[in-house]
């Protein structure tokens, strides 16, 4: 891309579906954000049109910014990170552990994870070349931390508040390709272990040497 979306492109970009980036727009804008690199044509019918990586970050955007401190990775994989600000952005996200308001009780976020979960299994579905859905596909490996908080959401776990350690709490590593996922207890732990893999990620129990304090090192899996 070598000059930023028209306001029209812009409108078109905003409104992808969350997670999927699935676009809506004229032949004439899709075929522009195509050529730009801000989007693709799926090749199986009905050749819908999605964001690519590029396409997503350009939305991302704006949310990105403050967001960046709180996905930074810490020194060590068992360290937390510092509390992510409000999740406030206008565009879904799964919760990390640490916001202000985890909307525990909200009918319309459960409603939102669902669909932001089936939404994801549907992009694995068209992104990876088998079309398998037990595992991780592009879009989940370029943001780990927010693709296991969806997959521990989604299943009914609870995320950390911002100030007690009631919940888990997911956060960058050095690691490329792996999260650190805190808990509580042995057994949310042991909890988040099953269903991160169950949904497609390696997960395996660590002990900050300095802390004792037991964590998850978790990663996408493969095949």
């Amino acid at each position: 891309m070598t000059r930023p979306p028209t306001a029209a492109q812009r409108r078109v970009i905003d409104a992808a579906e969350p997670v999927t980036g699935r676009l809506r727009g004229t032949a004439t804008q899709l075929a522009a954000l195509v050529r730009h690199g801000l989007a693709f044509r799926h090749p199986r019918p009905p050749h819908d049109h999605f964001l690519t990586p590029a396409g997503h970050r350009t939305r991302d955007e704006v949310a990105a910014a403050p967001a960046a401190a709180s996905e930074a990775a810490p020194h060590d994989a068992s360290r937390v990170a510092p509390e992510p600000p409000p999740a406030d952005t206008g565009v879904f996200a799964a919760r990390v552990g640490g916001e202000e308001d985890t909307g525990q009780a909200a009918p319309s976020r459960a409603r939102e994870v669902h669909s932001a979960w089936q939404g994801l299994l549907e992009l694995r579905r068209m992104t990876n070349p088998d079309g398998g859905t037990d595992r991780p596909c592009g879009w989940e490996r370029t943001h780990l931390v927010r693709a296991a908080a969806l997959a521990l959401e989604a299943a009914g776990h609870r995320p950390a508040g911002p100030r007690g350690a009631d919940g888990y709490r997911v956060r960058a590593t050095p690691q490329p390709e792996a999260v650190a996922v805190h808990g509580p207890d042995d057994a949310t732990l042991r909890a988040c272990a099953a269903t991160l893999e169950k949904a497609g990620w390696q997960a395996g129990e660590h002990t900050d040497p300095r802390t004792r304090a037991r964590y998850l090192l978790a990663s996408p899996r493969r095949v």
